[in-house]
């Protein structure tokens, strides 16, 4: 007997930027000459004809254009692009889509036009508004264009937008990161995306490092700005995710509940489940050039990989742990296919760690476990791979 299929999602990578950011280890690049916007919208409705055989019939709940930066491009190459999806796939009516914005690339009234295009969400990253601390994160704008931006989303109808915020910044002191916060609270966000700078392989940063702040600092950084979200009515569900009362990122949430996922553009990832219930991981070519020439073809496809047994359990726990709200034995066992008795031992440890509390629903992750998050995601580790770590 067949379980039921997971919501379907769609994720769409546009990968250039203006310049690309020191800390940033995503697949984005820096502009080098003219945007080839409307052959990139071609290659992508190219690459969603070749993946529509995995989705026949299933309707879209959510899309997100990420990057790079997405509003390089114009409202009519969005636009162009969800007609394109329309064509070929339901949607829902209430459907949300995300775009990613820079302050540095809106011009006045491209918010409404992107709202006329079909986008209803918008994810403006921020940062910081100190202006030393944008220079040095080597971000192209101000922060008066950040205010600007916020202002633009309100005046557009598009007050459901979220500003990314990062601490910890180098040489950041508690007063500078609540700073940050108490501005952008002032404009009226719907959802706050608050995280921690880390030193990513593969950056700038991690060749020049920073001087960031000690540990002890981070930590007060932390609680405290988690207790100024909480008393401004931004209540915390996922490790670095805060929302207003119902303006949780649905499409992020898909990702962390283990839902289904079409992987569109340069180097993006999907995930997907079958009728028979088996689950599958694909992702793209990752040099914007190379998927220029392959999309739509079996060449584009960097690889497709089942996902079985140890694996599918450890990839549902890698992305459900993150999120506040408790997980039934029903619903690892709905998104796996799998018995919870296959991970009994390590939630019995995860308990005895203190990183997990068992309740009478399931499983909550502590304030412990949330402090303590890849520790307490590596207890479900598949054997082979925890074994590789413990001998690294």
């Amino acid at each position: 007997m067949s379980r039921p299929l997971p919501p379907l999602s769609l994720y769409v990578h546009l990968p250039w930027c203006v310049k690309k950011c020191p800390y940033c280890d995503f697949n984005s690049h820096g502009l080098k000459g003219a945007l080839p916007e409307r052959a990139y919208v071609d290659a992508l409705l190219k690459d969603l004809d070749q993946d529509l055989p995995r989705v026949t019939g299933r309707e879209i709940q959510t899309v997100f254009f990420g990057g790079g930066t997405p509003s390089l491009f114009s409202a009519e190459s969005i636009g162009r692009f969800l007609e394109g999806v329309h064509a070929r796939l339901p949607m829902a009516a209430d459907a949300e889509v995300t775009l990613e914005a820079n302050p540095g690339t809106v011009e006045r009234g491209r918010f409404a036009a992107y709202k006329g295009a079909g986008v209803t969400r918008l994810s403006i990253g921020v940062q910081s508004f100190a202006p030393k601390k944008l220079e040095v994160l080597g971000r192209i704008h101000s922060s008066e264009e950040a205010v600007r931006a916020a202002d633009e989303a309100h005046a557009a109808g598009l007050s459901n937008f979220n500003l990314d915020l990062m601490y910890a910044l180098p040489k950041q002191e508690l007063p500078e990161a609540l700073a940050d916060l108490e501005q952008a609270v002032a404009l009226k966000p719907a959802h706050i995306s608050h995280y921690q700078l880390t030193l990513e392989p593969n950056t700038l940063f991690a060749v020049h490092p920073p001087l960031l702040p000690e540990d002890e600092v981070v930590w007060d950084m932390q609680q405290a700005c988690q207790a100024f979200l909480a008393e401004r009515g931004y209540a915390q569900y996922e490790i670095s995710a805060y929302a207003q009362p119902g303006r949780q990122a649905r499409h992020n949430l898909n990702y962390w509940r283990f839902g289904d996922y079409l992987g569109l553009g340069a180097g993006a990832h999907g995930k997907l489940t079958d009728q028979a219930g088996a689950v599958t991981r694909l992702w793209k070519l990752k040099h914007p050039e190379a998927y220029l020439e392959s999309a739509g073809t079996p060449k584009s496809l960097g690889d497709v990989a089942r996902v079985t047994g140890q694996d599918l359990a450890f990839e549902f726990m890698l992305n459900r742990l993150r999120l506040v709200e408790t997980f039934s034995a029903g619903e690892f066992e709905a998104a796996t296919g799998l018995p919870i008795g296959d991970i009994e031992t390590e939630l019995k440890l995860a308990v005895d760690k203190g990183l997990l509390e068992s309740t009478p629903q399931g499983w909550k992750v502590t304030s412990r476990g949330q402090n303590y998050l890849n520790d307490l995601q590596s207890l479900f580790l598949p054997a082979k791979d925890a074994n590789r770590q413990a001998s690294a």
